[in-house]
C-alpha cells in the first residue's frame, strides 16, 4: 500500500513537473515619447556668450546635467554647457531676452547649494 501510495505521488509530481513550461513570451509595448522640439533662433538676435563659475555641486549628471538642462530651456538661450569638473557654466543667449542676473536666478533656483560666482561675458568660450 506505502509502496502504491510513493507510485502515485511521484506520478503526481512528474506530471505536475512537466507540465509547468516556464517558457514566457516576450511582451511588445510601443510607447510614444514626446520628442522636444528645437527651439527657433532669431537670425536679428544679437548673441552673447557667458561664462561663470558653479560652487556647490556634487555630482555630474544630478547637478551638472540639471542646471545645463534648465538653463538650455531659458527662453532666448542658444546653448548652454556644464562641465562638472572645472565648475564652469558656459551659455550663449540673446542679450533682448536674457541678461547675465537671469543666469544666475535660474542657477539658484535650481537648489540652494548652488552658488555663482565669475561672471563674465567673453568672445569665445574656455577651451577645456
Amino acid at each position: 500500500m506505502n509502496t502504491l501510495k510513493t507510485f502515485a505521488i511521484l506520478i503526481v509530481m512528474v506530471i505536475t513537473l512537466a507540465s509547468c513550461k516556464n517558457e514566457t513570451k516576450a511582451e511588445v509595448k510601443t510607447i510614444e515619447v514626446a520628442t522636444e522640439t528645437t527651439k527657433e533662433i532669431d537670425p536679428n538676435a544679437t548673441y552673447a556668450k557667458a561664462e561663470f563659475t558653479i560652487d556647490g555641486m556634487t555630482c555630474e549628471i544630478g547637478c551638472a546635467k540639471t542646471i545645463e538642462k534648465k538653463l538650455g530651456k531659458m527662453d532666448g538661450v542658444k546653448s548652454a554647457k556644464v562641465d562638472f569638473e572645472n565648475k564652469l557654466a558656459m551659455v550663449e543667449f540673446n542679450e533682448a531676452k536674457v541678461t547675465t542676473t537671469s543666469l544666475e536666478e535660474t542657477v539658484t533656483k535650481v537648489a540652494d547649494i548652488y552658488k555663482v560666482s565669475n561672471m563674465k561675458t567673453v568672445d569665445a568660450f574656455s577651451a577645456n
